[in-house]
């Protein structure tokens, strides 16, 4: 039998534990790692996995030498804001002069200019902003990732903001997953008039899956935006037209929205920084995934990070993601999120590479279709220019990435000059 190309000479392969369901507490600490290994592709899946003695034998029409390097399953990012106009840096200077949020809100700044931006940019402009964004993610090793809307906060540019993620998804290989986040804030003009502003985004759910424009429904649950009820009717309406679920749940304040995401069966929760004890227990006993954001946490100056720790010891499911956006985590290294996630969730190497490969697809809705190297699964996967799986989180803030590969096919590669 002849395979299209062969990967042999691999340091140490990553093979993140293939599972029908998210990978919960213990489950979490279970990382295989294989040294010496090779595997082989054929019309762009998986089709062989051994060892390099065994890959003497493989019938190939072309070979890569890893080099000893380290290969892991492609990254799933499975939170991010990637379709946004405009920018914000002018507000960095007035964060660190003690401007207060709300003052720079009511000057028209925060993520009003940002609404304001997307409004006002077409969708050219929009889809080659967002591309320039797309291929430095793509650079960080991630192969597939969610992209919501929610800087419209109109029909008009949030149809806009799902049009060009639907353009992206055609253009490049990687696999991008569509969020609507209709819901997102408050426009000015609905001031007092919120549930009429919901009402508004929850006709615009029709429109949505008619045009196919988003397989999920996301709400932002917390003090001043959307309460509780608000954003369990928003859900319930997105689910009766066949969305599945996620939400922002208790980033500043314990409202309850994780437990309303596991009660409706939501496929994640995310932020959950003042998640409480009761929150969590509710999340060990669903299938929902927890999406920690903990570079958020960090550009925002705050001193209270996830409990992950606490999550994963009582049985949750944890994944991790950017929360790439223009006002609060300005980066697409999903790598640094990693080395975040060692240094502040106090995660182990083992459960962040499982919380950026496996569970981070479950969080996303293609569990079992990414975030592990299996036979018969797409051939995803990274070329890592590190000794060993644990070095990554160690060494922050730069990009191990050596070459990525999607369909068994290189689309990213480090050049000499690098």
């Amino acid at each position: 039998m002849q395979y299209d190309l062969l990967v042999h000479n691999i340091g140490q392969l990553i093979l993140p534990q293939e599972s029908s369901k998210p990978l919960k507490g213990e489950e979490m600490k279970q990382l295989t790692v294989k040294q010496n290994a090779a595997f082989a592709i054929r019309a762009g899946q998986i089709a062989w996995i051994g060892t390099n003695e065994d890959a003497n034998n493989i019938q190939t029409k072309e070979s890569l030498d890893a080099g000893q390097k380290v290969v892991s399953p492609g990254l799933v990012d499975p939170h991010t804001h990637l379709v946004f106009g405009g920018s914000r840096e002018k507000e960095l200077v007035l964060k660190q002069a003690g401007v207060p949020y709300l003052e720079i809100l009511a000057k028209g700044g925060g993520i009003l200019s940002t609404v304001e931006a997307t409004r006002k940019a077409t969708e050219n402009e929009l889809y080659e902003k967002a591309s320039f964004h797309l291929k430095r993610i793509i650079s960080y090793g991630v192969t597939m990732m969610e992209a919501k809307s929610g800087y419209g906060l109109d029909p008009e540019a949030e149809l806009k903001q799902l049009k060009v993620v639907k353009k992206l998804q055609d253009n490049y290989p990687i696999s991008i997953v569509s969020t609507f986040l209709g819901p997102h804030a408050i426009p000015p003009s609905y001031k007092g008039k919120e549930d009429e502003f919901l009402e508004e985004m929850v006709q615009l759910l029709d429109t949505v899956k008619e045009d196919k424009l988003a397989e999920f429904a996301d709400i932002f649950c917390e003090t001043g935006v959307f309460t509780t009820q608000q954003s369990k009717y928003f859900l319930q309406k997105a689910k009766e037209k066949g969305f599945g679920l996620k939400i922002h749940a208790d980033e500043i304040d314990s409202l309850g929205g994780t437990e309303l995401a596991v009660k409706l069966g939501a496929t994640s929760a995310d932020h959950l920084v003042a998640a409480s004890d009761e929150a969590i227990d509710f999340l060990c006993k669903g299938e929902t995934v927890a999406v920690l954001l903990p570079g958020t946490t960090f550009y925002l100056g705050k001193d209270t990070y996830a409990r992950a720790r606490k999550m994963i010891d009582s049985g949750a499911a944890v994944a991790l993601a950017t929360d790439f956006n223009p006002g609060s985590c300005v980066t697409e290294n999903l790598q640094l999120i990693m080395s975040l996630a060692a240094l502040k969730l106090k995660m182990t190497p083992e459960e962040i590479w499982n919380a950026v490969t496996v569970n981070a697809a479950f969080a996303i809705g293609r569990g079992g279709e990414a975030g592990t190297l299996t036979i018969g699964q797409k051939a995803n996967f990274v070329l890592w220019d590190i000794p060993n799986y644990m070095y990554l989180p160690y060494h922050f803030g730069v990009n191990h990435t050596n070459s990525v590969y999607m369909n068994g096919t290189k689309v990213w590669g480090r050049t000499d000059n690098d």
